[in-house]
């Protein structure tokens, strides 16, 4: 089967693509910058030119769509904000119009949303028949996720992948968490009541994996962990992986006033549960969050 995923470069995209190709998929990337990019067995690396897209989508038996700007990439000015949001909402768009363009649109569109979509819930358990939240990340998830809907009146199953956060081993959250704790001034953030809804990035694999696979899903699914936890369990299970103490929070304010807005990524959180996936029969491969870390961090 030949797919066309954009996105395909990041911490989830790269390795997602590593995978498809060895399992022979072909796949055709979009980036920025195709040229900083050998062209590995299965995997073509194109321009990101939405002019060719209706093009380079004949005869594609899938999209998955990954593309946008890092979330935490930088401080949350109006203009990172602008372009956290047009860089998902735009990318889209323009896909969903090239597939409009074809006689015969591409069977499945696997199109990454966040968990941010249903906002700062405390306690709830969320599952994906609750209403969004509000707030940044909830509206722009919504403007996310309705671009993507589009493409049912095409006839194209979409799939609406809710992504909490992501641990891996080369890059993303733990990256930025593991030095304080090395450096023995590790601990929660914030309250440490906050729920965290984390999945390992094999099973967001595995998940984008089942989703073209597997023609009964369709719509919103969560991907996360069968096991949300509180952060001061998350710092204390990251403490005891990397054999060091978890006992330095960061306070709120603290946080505020050194990121801004994003903080509310790390104050607030969202109990989030997988139930369309495990309904489905996805079989998590790190359904517990001991497993994940010592599988990113040995």
């Amino acid at each position: 089967m030949r797919l066309l995923v954009a996105g395909g470069t990041g911490f989830i995209g790269a390795p997602l693509c590593r995978r498809l190709a060895q399992q022979g998929y072909r796949l055709f990337v979009y980036t920025r910058s195709p040229g900083d990019y050998r062209d590995e067995p299965g995997i073509e690396y194109l321009p990101l030119r939405p002019d060719t897209w209706t093009h380079t989508l004949a005869g594609i038996g899938g999209v998955i769509n990954l593309a946008g700007e890092p979330i935490a990439a930088s401080r949350w000015s109006a203009a990172q904000k602008q372009l956290i949001r047009t860089s998902r909402v735009e990318m889209t768009r323009h896909l969903v119009e090239a597939m409009a363009e074809m006689p015969e649109p591409p069977p499945v569109l696997v199109n990454a949303s966040a968990v941010g979509y249903y906002g700062a819930r405390g306690d709830e358990e969320l599952t994906e028949a609750d209403a969004p939240g509000r707030g940044f990340l909830a509206e722009t998830c919504q403007a996310w996720e309705a671009e993507a809907r589009r493409a049912e009146a095409l006839g194209v199953r979409v799939v609406r992948l809710r992504i909490g956060l992501v641990l891996g081993a080369d890059g993303g959250a733990l990256a930025k968490m593991v030095p304080p704790f090395r450096a023995y001034v590790g601990g929660p953030l914030g309250s440490g009541r906050q729920w965290v809804s984390w999945v390992h990035r094999d099973d967001v694999i595995g998940l984008v994996e089942w989703a073209l696979t597997h023609p009964e899903l369709a719509g919103a699914v969560n991907a996360t962990a069968p096991q949300p936890v509180r952060m001061a369990a998350f710092c204390r299970e990251l403490g005891r992986t990397l054999r060091r103490p978890s006992w330095a929070p960061a306070p709120a304010p603290v946080l505020r006033l050194l990121l801004g807005e994003m903080a509310d990524l790390l104050v607030t959180g969202q109990r989030v549960v997988p139930q369309a996936a495990l309904q489905a029969g996805y079989p998590f491969r790190f359904p517990s969050l001991a497993e994940a870390l010592s599988e990113c961090l040995p």
